[in-house]
């Protein structure tokens, strides 16, 4: 029975690091995720998202968004007007990854306040 049990755990830990990389794979990088917040205060133009997430050259944000686009993230409306216009919006699959993103905004909040106190620590 011991024996079972050692399987069963390993396994489920396999799967669970399995599910963990997969996440990771999909939203790699350093920009899917601030794109996802920029997007969700609304649909964005392509270059008011390039301003809304700084630092982001455009050839790196068309690829982020084009890999979003197949990933489910988000939607690509092309409107017919002169220029045309094109307008990015987060899908409802994307709204998903909401609990995520909040925990993720709480322990960077968390981590900055730490090593804010650990710079002031070794300022005196």
């Amino acid at each position: 029975m011991v024996k079972l049990q050692t399987i069963s755990a390993e396994w489920e830990a396999c799967t669970a690091l399995s599910a963990v990389q997969d996440a990771l794979y999909v939203l790699n990088g350093k920009w899917k995720l601030p794109i996802i917040v920029a997007l969700s205060s609304g649909n964005k133009r392509f270059n008011e998202l390039q301003k809304t997430v700084k630092g982001i050259a455009a050839k790196v944000l068309s690829h982020e968004l084009k890999e979003m686009e197949l990933n489910g993230f988000v939607v690509r409306h092309v409107h017919n007007t002169t220029p045309v216009a094109v307008e990015y919006e987060l899908t409802d699959y994307s709204n998903t990854l909401g609990n995520v993103v909040d925990a993720l905004r709480e322990w960077g909040t968390m981590h900055r306040e730490k090593i804010r106190n650990q710079l002031k620590k070794e300022a005196v």
